[in-house]
């Protein structure tokens, strides 16, 4: 009898969690897709799967968090205004095709788009670790840095060297560091020497087995972002690693990355997306950036738009974002990734921009560090291919450039991967940059990388084993959870 109670006792509380938990999946809307998975998850693997729910299903930032990031909204959106207002309207230089995603962009993120900048693009990380050293050499107020990795050996400690210097001659320097991503150089000699020195060290999204119990603990913060001295800053996906000390026993190859170098305007916008991550890690007082009076750096130079994403704010935002370019598109869409898991709606848009005569070209790493988002990747080669899309396999190392060229007219750029990870979860910067020469340079950047892939060719493809496509298949459903 007692077996026979225990057991009706473990499947009640079994159909009481499922459909408690199913309905709050239901309540919470999150993507179909989404959903779908995690009722699966919840469904098929009792207990288990709703301990995982309940640990990763939901975008927890824990409520010390929530209201730090609340109490300094009214402040960012006066400063935002203040921008808009002392920038003339950069619409009129923009190719009239840009306008709705930079409507978009401003009306769901309040980052107007900001003329009169100066870009520069660096993809040898010797020359970046170079140039951002002497930027840092020659700072004179502030250096504001926030890497999701930040790994010790070889150039990266250029870096720890130049904030020393820094730091001694009287200048303020703050270092966000991913808590997850850079937990290993966290903890290291090197990160209390720069306190010492007295630069300012500080995790973001801090881990451990009690705050599980009220923020999730795979949210992470994926920027890259440096600003000096509010008038020059970097973006882009070269973490703060020395790519040739860095998961050298991975077997993929060392990991190719590319940064843009900003002086105008735009620097600012950056970092004010730095300060804000600042205050709400360490709880100080949002400080708005002053806002850029002097001479313009390159009068009639580029129009950026600084988009932050991540879910703090509008989680959904560069998911619409990247929807919407990649409809805009009319003669050429060329994207970079590592890691291309797209949604149903992302993949539709990319199958009909193809569909419509587009030329679509996705650049894509031979060897993946993840086996699950290499097959839920390949998954999608065989309907891209079918629709006239260009696929190439990068032999040249992990490519891990974050890139999107559309129509050689309009860029995107920054720290955001085709996944479902980057789109709805991490924190994320990227750069819209609305300017034909970037586009090329950045167009030139993705031309190189081709002539180091190899092209698919779909009847080939389709030759496969068919063990291969059910791998495939099976990782695609796991897509919504990568």
């Amino acid at each position: 009898m007692s077996i026979h109670l225990d057991s009706t006792f473990i499947l009640i509380a079994h159909w009481f969690i499922i459909i408690s938990l199913s309905i709050r999946v239901i309540k919470r809307r999150p993507p179909v897709g989404v959903s779908m998975a995690w009722l699966a998850v919840i469904f098929s693997i009792p207990f288990v799967g709703a301990g995982v729910y309940l640990l990763f299903g939901e975008k927890r930032l824990g409520r010390r968090r929530a209201a730090r990031i609340n109490a300094s909204l009214a402040e960012v959106a006066r400063w935002q205004k203040s921008l808009t207002d002392r920038y003339d309207p950069a619409a009129s230089r923009v190719e009239p095709s840009a306008g709705p995603l930079m409507r978009h962009a401003e009306r769901v993120l309040g980052f107007p788009a900001l003329p009169d900048n100066d870009i520069a693009l660096l993809s040898d990380f010797h020359a970046i670790f170079d140039r951002l050293v002497a930027d840092i050499d020659e700072a004179r107020s502030t250096v504001h840095l926030c890497f999701y990795i930040w790994h010790a050996g070889g150039r990266a400690n250029d870096v720890v060297e130049a904030l020393i210097r820094a730091a001694q001659r009287g200048v303020q320097c703050r270092a966000l560091a991913d808590a997850m991503g850079s937990e290993r150089f966290l903890g290291s000699g090197l990160a209390v020497r720069l306190r010492e020195a007295g630069v300012e060290v500080a995790a973001a999204l801090p881990t451990g087995a009690l705050r599980t119990l009220v923020a999730r603990a795979d949210l992470r913060n994926h920027r890259k972002i440096v600003v000096i001295d509010d008038r020059i800053a970097w973006a882009g996906s070269q973490n703060l690693v020395d790519p040739r000390y860095f998961k050298q026993g991975a077997g993929v190859g060392a990991w190719v990355d590319a940064m843009a170098r900003i002086t105008g305007p735009a620097a600012a916008s950056l970092d004010g997306v730095f300060r804000l991550d600042w205050s709400v890690e360490t709880g100080a007082t949002f400080e708005a950036p002053p806002v850029f009076a002097g001479k313009p750096a390159a009068p009639a130079g580029p129009v950026i738009q600084i988009v932050p994403s991540g879910p703090d704010l509008r989680p959904e935002a560069i998911h619409q974002l990247l929807l919407t370019a990649i409809y805009a598109s009319r003669q050429e869409l060329v994207m970079t990734t590592p890691y291309f898991v797209p949604d149903e709606s992302m993949l539709t848009a990319l199958l009909t921009a193809a569909l419509r005569g587009v030329n679509v070209t996705l650049i894509v790493p031979a060897r993946n560090d993840s086996v699950l988002v290499r097959h839920a990747s390949e998954a999608t080669f065989d309907d891209l291919m079918s629709a006239g899309a260009r696929i190439a396999l990068f032999k040249g190392g992990l490519l891990h450039t974050k890139s999107l060229t559309i129509d050689g007219d309009m860029s995107v750029f920054g720290s955001v991967n085709l996944d479902m990870r980057s789109l709805w979860l991490n924190f994320e910067i990227s750069l819209l940059v609305y300017d034909r020469d970037f586009t090329r340079r950045l167009r030139s950047l993705q031309d190189r990388y081709l002539d180091d892939a190899d092209r698919l060719d779909l009847d080939a493809w389709r030759q496969r084993p068919a063990w291969r496509r059910f791998a495939e298949n099976t990782c695609r459903l796991l897509g919504p959870l990568l």
